[in-house]
């Protein structure tokens, strides 16, 4: 039974670029589209997107190949290694503390602590009952991202860099 999806680990480069190109969507909408690839939910797809540095507002659209391939190969790394992770975690037993937040996340869950790489404090965009985490200074070149509600109320009020925002906080 063909059900859509991409099974990314074993798939091609070119065949991940292919599915990746298909459509014009934001990279963390594409990422967790079950139509498009398989296994990749809303806290793997922030791991994938900062492993990768890319925005999570990204257009697939405006890609070029070496941001495609960055992806690729952060995808993949990242689900392998919470694969083994998670299997070592249980030990051959049924999985313990289902969550979706796990110690060890780069960026996902971790609003407003320390990005492992640089430091910065992880930003949160919130939207109906989801939310994507994300390091302004790894990922969107510091510049913050718009939460729909919190960014609407505070209108030009809202800064645009993590600079501003430090500045102001």
């Amino acid at each position: 039974m063909d059900c859509g999806w991409l099974e990314v680990l074993q798939s091609s480069l070119a065949e991940f670029a292919a599915r990746l190109r298909s459509e014009n969507h934001t990279l963390k909408r594409a990422l967790t589209d079950p139509h498009m690839f398989s296994g990749i939910g809303n806290a793997y797809s922030d791991e994938i997107l900062h492993a990768a540095r890319l925005s999570p507002l990204g257009l697939t659209g405006r890609m070029d190949d070496a941001a495609v391939a960055r992806l690729y190969e952060a995808t993949r790394d990242q689900l392998r290694s919470w694969t083994e992770r998670l299997r070592r975690q249980a030990a051959g037993g049924f999985p313990e503390d289902v969550t979706a937040f796990r110690a060890g996340m780069a960026v996902h869950g971790r609003f407003r602590l320390p990005c492992p790489v640089c430091a910065t404090p992880v930003q949160r965009i919130r939207y109906a009952q989801n939310e994507t985490n994300y390091c302004a200074r790894c990922q969107t070149a510091g510049r913050l991202l718009a939460d729909r509600a919190l960014s609407r109320l505070l209108k030009q009020d809202w800064p645009k860099t993590i600079d501003a925002f430090d500045r102001e906080a």
